[in-house]
């Protein structure tokens, strides 16, 4: 009897499976209204699960277990109203699992209540103009924007569903999108990023809605064009917001039927792969946001490339598309809330087909980034030499003093970095990158000056004088200073040579100024390694190489690096004016090895 019973459960489920599959079908033609009057978009859009062959049950029923899960831990935990990002994340995966026949969490009564309370409180969080608060970010257009990524699906799935609680749902999501539509008809934006996620916005809403206004609004911001450089870079070059455009693009031409926006996708999808390390992490140094301090995962661009893939016929973006679905943690930040997109862009349900196999031995030259990539095997280096002049440190600029970053499988340095105490101007940042066979060339020059006092014509008896930054960018005074004459000007010229030999690297640090500055080279490995034949410092985190070769392991993994030097132990605030005089720090989380010395200086290390 018991067997039965299992057999009867599964049975039943199997047939609620298969009657998804057919809804699938039968609602994706009707999918792009919710009424009678939208639209039918015709183009990317038309492309659908041709038939049953075609369809990708295992990543389905994958989706759906893991949509569950999280569906499940949502409703152990309290709701924080005061996050409308959050709760429109929230809303999109309780629908998911709310909707879909064979889900557990299929027209759950708990699960209905939760979804009227989030809907309630975003509609408590909506301004008067449709906008909500994010953060510091008041009366956000964009922020609202990002909101619709999940609402608009969320949207039309209660719409297919077509039951007495879905449209319920339907009416009340209905109420904020509309609202929030009107803002962004007339809403501006802060970043570059954020015209396309508005545009992407837009678009969910006229498929909805099928209002030509909103349509109107997309070709006003992309006539504006959608740069990408030589590298396959978007202007703000970050892993975060490069993934965020790569999505509003994709949505964008599938739904107003716009194949052109693929392009820019798939050369920046291009790139993203040579950036991509062996675990899922993804080289985010160069970034010009947030990003170029933080580990950034490859998971992040899967749909990317699984759509460009089925859209396109790609083989070479199937097999990465496969290679981050064997990734530790694939489940964990894909399936675990992916399934409302699924069920959202048919596209996606689609197979994979072949898949070419991955190259493992490259070398990628990013000239406009001044940033190269190397791989040969389970060993990738970085380069970079690509900082933004003159600096400034602030959101949309390039400032990351990381020169070199070096892994053999599981053994990580995070980052090299190279600083001296010439006039507390902190750390090395090259002007530029110079590739010859196989070596990269980093050029730097600094000055520092005095100044001559005011001309006469200048001076003002009170002393009352404009504030202003000084020639060489290290402060600002009330000093007039483009007013005065500099003198007894101070130079320093460093050079880092960086050459590859089948996996092995030599680094040439030559650093030629005043004599008796302090050169600081500090190596960060990554946490829960072990550093052998080093000399601890004060600090635990912190180690010297006074001579010879340090191990670092971790795992069977090992980097060896030296010879070491020690000249002198001053590694605290060697960050540079530009974050000392904030009693800031941009030292990464790890196992930091310092090599130093003074000036004139060159040495060379071996890192394999």
């Amino acid at each position: 009897m018991y067997l039965y019973r299992v057999y009867l459960k599964r049975s039943i489920r199997s047939l609620f499976i298969v009657l998804l599959v057919f809804s699938c079908f039968f609602f994706a033609s009707a999918r792009g209204s919710s009424n009678s009057e939208a639209p039918k978009k015709e183009g990317v859009g038309d492309t659908l699960v041709g038939s049953h062959t075609e369809f990708d049950h295992e990543l389905y029923q994958r989706l759906i277990q893991a949509n569950d899960q999280t569906v499940s831990n949502l409703l152990n935990k309290g709701i924080q109203k005061d996050n409308p990002r959050s709760l429109s994340v929230q809303f999109g995966i309780l629908t998911a699992s709310f909707c879909t026949i064979g889900a557990d969490y299929f027209n759950s009564e708990a699960v209905f209540q939760r979804l009227m309370k989030i809907m309630g409180y975003l509609l408590d969080a909506q301004r008067a103009n449709g906008t909500v608060d994010a953060g510091g970010n008041k009366q956000s257009p964009p922020d609202t924007a990002f909101l619709i990524d999940n609402l608009g699906p969320a949207a039309k799935v209660l719409a297919n569903r077509n039951s007495e609680e879905s449209m319920l749902l339907k009416k009340r999501l209905d109420d904020f999108l509309l609202s929030a539509g009107e803002a962004l008809i007339t809403g501006g934006i802060h970043t570059p990023n954020h015209r396309w996620v508005t545009s992407s916005a837009l678009a969910h809403l006229y498929q909805i809605y099928g209002d030509n206004r909103y349509k109107e609004r997309i070709e006003e911001w992309l006539s504006e064009g959608i740069y990408i450089d030589e590298d396959g870079q978007y202007p703000e070059r970050s892993r975060i917001y490069s993934k965020v455009v790569d999505h509003a693009l994709i949505t964008m031409a599938t739904i107003l039927g716009r194949p052109d926006l693929l392009k820019p996708v798939r050369k920046n999808l291009e790139t993203t792969f040579f950036l991509m390390e062996n675990n899922g992490d993804l080289v985010s140094l160069d970034s010009r946001r947030q990003d170029q301090n933080m580990i950034i995962q490859a998971t992040n661009y899967y749909w990317c490339y699984r759509f460009i893939a089925v859209r396109l016929n790609d083989s070479l973006f199937a097999a990465i598309a496969r290679k981050i679905e064997d990734m530790d943690t694939f489940d964990e930040h894909v399936l675990s809330g992916a399934l409302l997109h699924f069920l959202d862009v048919p596209l996606l349900q689609k197979k994979l087909s072949r898949a070419d196999a991955l190259p493992e031995d490259f070398n990628v030259d990013l000239s406009a980034t001044n940033m190269v990539r190397m791989k040969r095997d389970r060993m990738t280096a970085t380069v970079f030499g690509g900082n933004d002049f003159p600096l400034q440190i602030s959101s949309g600029r390039s400032t990351n003093p990381t020169f070199f970053t070096f892994r053999k499988g599981e053994a990580i340095l995070e980052y090299a970095r190279l600083s001296t105490s010439f006039f507390n101007t902190g750390y090395f940042r090259s002007e530029g990158l110079r590739q010859e066979q196989n070596s990269c060339m980093l050029h730097e020059r600094k000055e520092a000056y005095y100044y001559q006092p005011l001309p006469a014509d200048k001076q003002n008896p009170e002393g009352d004088y404009k504030l202003t930054e000084s020639p060489d960018g290290r402060f600002w005074s009330k000093m007039d200073f483009k007013d005065r004459s500099v003198s007894d000007v101070q130079a320093m010229e460093t050079d880092v040579t960086i050459r590859e030999n089948k996996g092995e690297f030599e680094l040439v640090i030559n650093v030629d100024g005043p004599k008796g500055v302090d050169v600081t080279l500090e190596l960060c490995f990554r946490s829960g390694g072990q550093l052998s034949a080093v000399q601890k410092s004060e600090n635990e985190s912190d180690f010297f190489l006074k001579e010879g070769y340090a191990t670092y392991q971790f795992g069977s993994d090992k980097i060896q690096v030296g010879p070491g030097i020690r000249e002198h132990q001053n590694v605290g605030r060697i960050d540079g004016e530009l974050y000392s005089t904030h009693f800031g720090s941009i030292k990464g989380k790890g196992m930091h090895l310092f090599l130093t010395g003074r000036t004139p200086f060159l040495h060379v290390i071996t890192l394999k």
